[in-house]
């Protein structure tokens, strides 16, 4: 038997004292929420925390989980943070082209991949139980 090889990932929802969501320009998704691969030994905020230092040059305070997105056919989880902006300036990585806040209304229309738009809304909702979403 072959062990099960799993993607587990964390994004933040991160946004800033002016009700601005951060987002991040991937050379391949377009803009999106900043987010990546848990490392090993690594718990789930603290990923959410160093992929949004390291895809947006931020930092930032996890304030609550919001969920679970599982992509079941890949074996993907996707866990999702909401979080406030406590310093650093959105900035260009390797791993974005660029990164900088926008007004929600606004980054719903930016955002186009798959339903990452869904996974905003979710976690902005003033609800304090996580989400389970299979697809």
């Amino acid at each position: 038997m072959n062990p099960p090889k799993h993607f587990i990932s964390a994004a933040a929802i991160v946004l800033n004292d002016q009700n601005e969501i951060l987002l991040i320009r991937g050379p391949q998704r377009g803009w999106e929420m900043p987010g990546g691969h848990v490392e090993v030994g690594e718990s789930l905020a603290q990923a959410a925390i160093r992929e949004t230092k390291e895809e947006a040059g931020v930092d930032i305070e996890i304030i609550r989980f919001c969920g679970i997105f599982q992509n079941v056919k890949e074996s993907i989880c996707n866990t999702l943070f909401l979080a406030k902006y406590i310093g650093g300036t959105p900035i260009t990585t390797t791993e974005s082209l660029e990164s900088g806040f926008f007004p929600i209304d606004k980054a719903l229309t930016m955002v186009t991949y798959m339903n990452f738009w869904e996974r905003i809304e979710v976690c902005l909702k003033p609800i304090e139980e996580p989400v389970y979403v299979e697809f």
